[in-house]
C-alpha cells in the first residue's frame, strides 16, 4: 500500500510538488512483501503501477486503492513516513529508469535553461521553477495569444535541438508571420486522455506493439506511456432500460454483461502499463471528470512547473479548454504515439479572435448560446484554427457555459475552442474541490507567466488571424437539426423550417415527404392503450451528453421545467422513449439536494446511468409498437437530446429527424410530444384546470435557476464524488484478469483479437507506394462523417459483422455495438461504411452499406465487395466530396478502409483529424484542385485510377500536385495532403506505429 501511495505522486499535478517527484518515491516508500528486486519491478512498483507478477492476480484492485488516486488531488502522503530527506535522495536515485533521469534532468539539458526562473510562495520559499516567457525579454511574446503562448513554453520546456529545435520556438514565437505559411511545428502535450471506445483499440495497439518489439528482438518494456494516461470508461453504457427507478442498476449489469471481456482487458492494461490510469464503467463521461478532476491547469513535475495541456481519442476533448487548459482532439493512432514519447507535428494554426460582449438575456441558456457562436464560427470557417475567446462578456459566462462553447469546437470545425484562465476559472477550481494551495500556485504560476488574464487591469491588444464578436443579448432560443449541429433554427422558426424540411428533397435539411402523406396519423396500442403518431413526433427525448449535463443552470432548469409541467398537470406520453444520464455523479447530489429529482422522474427522466448513452447512439431499443408504427408507416420520427452530435443513423435507426437542444427544451419538447410546433403561439398542452399551457408557462426566470444553483451546488459535493469513484464497483472490483506484460490472445474472442498491423515486419521500412490500376470501391458526396464510415452502433442482423457473430455462436441479442467492439479487427473491417444511411453514387439513389463490384456489375456489401477486389488483386480508392470524415475523431474510420485494401482517398476536403489518421494508416490523403469535384471532372468511379507517386520518399513533399489518370482517358491534378515532413516519414514506413517501434528498436541497438 505504501509503495502505491508513493509512486502515486508522479501523477500529483495538481498540488504544489514541494520536493522532486524521484524523492516522493522514496520518501512515502515503506517495505512491502510484495516489493520485487528486479529494476523493472522496482521501478515499476514505485511509479504506482501494481508489480506484474506473470500468472497471478492480485487481491487488490487497481481502484481499490484510493491513496494512488488521491494524490492527484492533492492529498500529501509527506506525514507517512519517517524518512530523512538525505536518505531519500540516495533511495530514489538508485531506482531512476533512463527515463525517469531524462525528465528530471530536462531543465538543466534544455537550450533553454538560462530562463528557468524560481517561483516565489507568498510565505516563503517556492513552489517550483518554470520557463519563463518574460526572461526572454522579446516584445512579440506579449502580443500571441494565450493559446499560443502554451505552444511557445512546450517549445522552450522540450527544446533539445533535435525532437525541438530552436528554429521551432522562432517560428511559434513569429507566430504573427509564420502561422499564414502553414509552417510545422512539434508539441508534446503534458497528458493523454481516453475512453473506451477509442481507449480499447489503443490498448490492444499497444499489446500488439510489445508483440511486435518482441519479434524484432526489442524490450517489450520500452511500449509504456511516458506521460501520464487516463482512460474513462464511458462510452459503454446504453438505454436498455428507461422510465424505472432500477434504471441504472439494470443497464450497469446489463452493460457488464456485454462487456465483461473488454473491461477485463482494460483492467490488465492498467497493471500492465505504467502511467495508465483506468477509471471504471459508472463514473462519469470522460470530458465532464476531465473538467471536474482530472484537469490540472498547470502540473508541478520535479518542481518544474508548466502549464497542462492534453490530447484525447474523443473529438470533444476540446470541453477542456474551457478550464484555460490546451486540449483537442487526436486520432487513437497519434495519441498512442504521443504516449510513447513522439512530438505530435502540427501546422502552426491561425487564431481567430471571439469577442463576447453583453449578457444573455433572460430565459436564455449556454445552449442556445452554442449553437449561436458554432453557426457563426461554421460560417466563418475555422477548420484547422484555434479560435480564442475574449471581451467583456466573458465575465457574465460561468466556467460551465464557457464548457459548453469549448465542447462544441468539433462541430464548428475549430481545433481548439480556447477560454484563458481568468478569475471565474479560479472560483470553479474552488467549487469542485482543488486545494486552495494548488489554486494559490496555478494563479502565481500564469500571472508571472503572463498567461492570466485579469480584466480588472488594462488589456494588451494581442494580434489574432481573423476577428468576430457577438453580443450576447442578441442570442435566441434554438435547437439545431435535423441532420447537422450547424443548422440552427430559432424555435419562432421552428415550425415553418419543420415543414419545409418535409417538402424538400432528401438532404440535410429534407424528407421528400408527398404533401398528401405529410399528414398521415399511424394508429397503434402501446401496452394495451389506443395511441397515434405523425410525422415529427418525439419518441426519443434524453438529457445526456457532458456537453450539457456539466452544467448546472441547464439541468436545475431543465428539472424546474418538469415540476412546473407538473404542477399544472402535463406529462409526457408514456411511449416516448425519456432518460437522464448525467457526466458526474455530481449532478445526481445537487439534483437531490434541490429537491427538483424527483419531478424529473416523474415525467419519465429517471437516471439511466453515468455515461454518453443516446448522444453517441446507445439509446438502446425502441418499444416494438413504437418502431412497428414507425417502419410500418414511413413515420419521419424525432428525437431531442442534449447532445453535440446528431447526424442522420448516429442517435437511433428510426430517428430520422433528430435536434440537439437544452436540457430544458428536451423537456418541453417531451411534453409537447412532437417538433411539429410554434411555441410562442401553439400550446404544449391542456392543464388540470382544462386550460392551454404555454412554453412560457413552465419556463423558469435566470433568476429563478440562479437561486436554485447557488443553494444547491456546494464543493463538498464534488469532493465527496471523487474521493467515491476512487472505490470503483463491485463488478469492476471482482473482475478477475491475469497478470504478465504480454497480453494472451484468445484467438475465439469476438471483442479482442491480435491486429495485423505488425505481422512480419521487419526494420527495413517499406518506402512510399502509388496506387496502379485502383478500382473506386465507393463514390460519395459531401458530408460524409466518421460515422458512416465506421459507425459505433447497432449491428445490423443482415450485416457481414452479424454473420461472421452468428457463425461464432453469439445470439443476435449479444451482438453489442460497434463500438463496443472496437477491440476486435475482424468485426471492424467488416463494420466499415457499413451504416445503413450510406449515400453511395455507385447505387444510383439507393441507400444502404453496399457497393458495386465493377468488373462484374454485382452489387454486393461493402465488405464483401473489397474482399473480392482483394482476392483478386486490385488496390481500390474511394471519391468524395467536401468535409470527408467529419464527426468523431475516429481511428478505426482509417484503420477499416486500410484493412479493406483502400490506398487512396480523393476528396473536395478533409476534416482535420481524420485526415491525420489516413497519414497514420499509410492511405494517401488528396484533395481535388478548388472548384474542381468528381462530378466536375466527369468521374463516375466505374474508371480505374493510377496515383503516380515518387518510390523514393525524399522525392515527395508536402502539399506537392499528385497526377491522377484513368484508364478512360481522363487525366487531373490533385494536392497531396501529406502537410508535414513527418507525415512523409510515417507514410514511408508504411504507418506512425511500425515508425515508432522501428525507432524505439533502433534507439535500444
Amino acid at each position: 500500500m505504501h509503495i502505491i501511495a508513493a509512486a502515486s505522486l508522479l501523477r500529483a499535478t495538481r498540488t504544489p510538488a514541494l520536493f522532486s517527484t524521484s524523492f516522493a518515491r522514496a520518501i512515502c516508500t515503506a517495505p512491502s512483501n510484495n516489493f520485487h528486486s528486479s529494476p523493472f519491478h522496482s521501478v515499476a512498483a514505485l511509479r504506482g503501477f501494481r508489480t506484474p507478477v506473470v500468472g497471478s492476480v492480485e487481491s487488490a484492485p487497481f481502484w481499490a486503492d484510493r491513496s494512488r488516486y488521491e494524490s492527484r488531488r492533492g492529498f500529501y502522503c509527506w506525514n507517512k513516513t519517517s524518512f530523512g530527506l538525505r536518505g531519500a535522495v540516495a533511495s530514489a536515485a538508485a531506482v531512476l529508469s533512463p527515463v525517469e533521469r531524462k525528465i528530471s534532468t530536462m531543465a538543466t539539458d534544455s537550450a533553454y535553461k538560462d530562463i528557468l526562473t524560481s517561483l516565489p510562495k507568498p510565505g516563503g520559499g517556492e513552489f517550483g521553477k518554470y520557463y519563463s516567457l518574460t526572461a526572454l525579454n522579446d516584445p512579440r511574446t506579449d502580443k500571441l495569444p494565450y493559446s499560443i503562448r502554451i505552444l511557445l513554453e512546450s517549445a522552450i520546456r522540450n527544446c533539445d535541438n533535435f525532437q525541438v529545435t530552436k528554429a521551432d520556438v522562432e517560428k511559434i514565437l513569429d507566430w504573427e508571420n509564420s502561422a499564414p505559411k502553414q509552417v510545422e511545428i512539434p508539441f508534446k502535450p503534458a497528458r493523454v486522455i481516453l475512453q473506451d471506445f477509442t481507449g480499447v483499440p489503443a490498448v490492444v495497439d499497444l499489446a500488439s506493439m510489445r508483440d511486435g518489439m518482441k519479434q524484432l528482438g526489442g524490450d517489450t518494456t520500452k511500449i509504456n506511456p511516458l506521460i501520464p494516461v487516463d482512460l474513462v470508461v464511458d462510452h459503454s453504457v446504453q438505454v436498455d432500460v428507461a422510465r424505472s427507478e432500477n434504471a441504472l442498476q439494470l443497464n450497469m449489469e446489463h452493460e457488464f454483461n456485454r462487456n465483461k471481456e473488454r473491461f477485463g482487458f482494460l483492467k490488465w492494461g492498467s497493471s500492465a502499463f505504467n502511467n495508465m490510469l483506468v477509471v471504471p464503467p459508472g463514473s462519469g463521461i470522460v470530458h465532464q471528470v476531465n473538467l471536474e478532476y482530472l484537469g490540472r491547469v498547470v502540473f508541478n513535475t520535479n518542481g518544474l512547473l508548466y502549464p497542462d495541456s492534453v490530447v484525447g481519442t474523443d473529438s470533444h476533448t476540446t470541453m477542456i479548454d474551457g478550464l484555460g487548459v490546451a486540449g483537442w482532439g487526436v486520432g487513437g493512432i497519434e495519441a498512442e504515439s504521443a504516449m510513447l514519447g513522439q512530438p505530435m507535428s502540427m501546422v502552426l494554426p491561425g487564431v481567430v479572435g471571439f469577442k463576447l460582449m453583453g449578457s444573455l438575456k433572460n430565459g436564455v441558456t449556454a445552449t442556445d448560446l452554442v449553437l449561436t457562436v458554432t453557426q457563426m464560427l461554421r460560417k466563418h470557417g475555422v477548420v484547422g484554427k484555434f479560435v480564442e475567446f475574449y471581451g467583456d462578456g466573458m465575465g457574465k459566462l460561468s466556467l460551465a457555459d464557457r464548457a459548453t462553447i469549448a465542447n462544441m469546437s468539433p462541430e464548428y470545425g475549430a481545433t481548439m475552442g480556447f477560454f484563458p484562465v481568468d478569475h471565474v476559472t479560479l472560483e470553479y477550481l474552488k467549487l469542485t474541490g482543488r486545494s486552495d494551495e494548488t489554486i494559490i500556485m496555478i494563479e502565481a504560476y500564469l500571472r508571472a507567466n503572463r498567461m492570466f488574464v485579469d480584466y480588472n487591469e488594462p488589456q494588451v491588444e494581442r494580434i489574432y488571424s481573423s476577428y468576430l464578436e457577438l453580443d450576447l443579448s442578441a442570442v435566441e432560443p434554438c435547437i439545431s437539426g435535423p441532420k447537422r449541429p450547424h443548422d440552427r433554427v430559432t424555435l419562432k422558426e421552428m415550425k415553418a423550417d419543420w415543414h419545409a424540411c418535409l417538402d424538400s428533397k432528401v438532404g440535410f435539411k429534407g424528407f421528400a415527404i408527398p404533401k398528401d402523406a405529410q399528414v398521415k396519423v399511424a394508429k397503434f396500442t402501446y401496452n394495451g392503450m389506443p395511441a397515434e403518431m405523425k410525422h415529427g413526433d418525439v419518441v426519443i427525448a434524453a438529457i445526456t451528453s457532458c456537453t450539457n449535463t456539466s452544467n448546472p443552470n441547464v439541468m436545475l432548469g431543465a428539472a424546474l421545467v418538469a415540476k412546473k409541467a407538473l404542477d399544472l398537470g402535463l406529462e409526457v406520453k408514456p411511449w416516448i422513449k425519456t432518460s437522464l444520464a448525467p457526466g458526474s455523479g455530481v449532478v445526481t447530489k445537487y439534483l437531490q439536494q434541490s429537491g427538483l429529482q424527483q419531478y424529473l422522474d416523474r415525467q419519465g427522466f429517471q437516471l439511466v446511468g453515468y455515461g454518453c448513452t443516446t448522444c453517441i447512439g446507445n439509446s438502446g431499443d425502441l418499444h416494438e409498437s413504437v418502431s412497428a408504427a414507425i417502419t410500418d408507416n414511413d413515420i419521419v420520427a424525432a428525437a431531442v437530446l442534449s447532445g453535440n452530435r446528431n447526424f442522420e443513423g448516429r442517435v437511433h435507426p428510426l430517428t430520422r429527424a433528430n435536434y440537439l437542444a437544452s436540457p430544458p427544451l428536451v423537456v418541453a419538447y417531451a411534453l409537447a410530444g412532437t417538433v411539429d410546433i410554434d411555441f410562442e403561439t401553439e400550446p404544449i398542452g391542456i392543464g388540470k384546470d382544462g386550460k392551454n399551457v404555454y412554453l412560457r408557462d413552465i419556463w423558469p426566470s435566470t433568476e429563478e435557476i440562479a437561486k436554485v444553483v447557488e443553494s444547491s451546488v456546494l464543493p463538498d459535493m464534488f469532493k465527496l464524488t471523487y474521493q467515491t469513484i476512487t472505490q470503483g464497483n463491485p463488478m469492476w472490483n471482482q473482475l478477475s484478469v491475469p497478470g504478465g506484460t504480454l497480453y494472451t490472445w484468445d484467438p475465439k474472442s469476438t471483442y479482442i483479437h491480435d491486429p495485423p498491423y505488425f505481422k512480419g515486419m521487419t526494420m527495413t521500412p517499406p518506402g512510399p507506394h502509388g496506387v496502379k490500376d485502383a478500382y473506386c470501391l465507393l463514390n460519395f458526396g459531401d458530408s460524409i462523417t466518421t460515422d458512416h464510415i465506421s459507425p459505433a452502433g447497432n449491428i445490423h442482423k443482415d450485416s457481414p459483422a452479424a454473420r461472421y457473430l452468428m457463425e461464432r455462436g453469439v445470439d443476435r441479442r449479444d451482438f453489442n455495438s460497434y463500438g463496443s467492439r472496437r477491440g476486435n479487427d475482424e468485426i471492424m473491417a467488416r463494420g466499415t461504411f457499413a451504416n445503413i444511411r450510406l449515400v453511395n453514387k455507385l447505387l444510383n439513389g439507393e441507400v444502404g452499406p453496399k457497393t458495386v463490384h465493377i468488373p462484374t456489375g454485382e452489387k454486393l456489401s461493402v465488405f464483401d465487395a473489397a474482399m473480392k477486389y482483394k482476392n483478386e488483386g486490385h488496390d481500390t480508392i474511394v471519391l468524395a466530396g467536401a468535409e470527408y470524415g467529419s464527426g468523431s475523431s475516429r481511428d478505426w474510420a482509417a484503420k477499416g478502409p486500410m484493412l479493406l485494401g483502400v490506398k487512396a482517398v480523393i476528396s473536395k476536403s478533409f476534416e482535420r483529424i481524420h485526415r491525420s489518421n489516413l497519414v497514420g494508416m499509410g492511405i494517401i490523403p488528396l484533395c481535388f484542385k478548388p472548384g474542381e469535384d468528381a462530378d466536375s471532372l466527369g468521374l463516375t468511379g466505374h474508371e480505374r485510377y493510377t496515383i503516380d507517386l515518387p518510390s523514393d520518399i525524399s522525392q515527395i513533399k508536402p502539399g506537392q500536385d499528385v497526377s491522377v489518370t484513368t484508364d478512360t482517358g481522363k487525366s487531373f491534378t490533385c494536392v497531396s495532403r501529406f502537410d508535414t515532413q513527418v507525415e512523409l516519414v510515417y507514410f514511408d514506413h508504411g504507418g506512425i506505429l511500425p515508425y515508432v517501434i522501428r525507432q524505439l528498436v533502433s534507439n535500444q541497438q
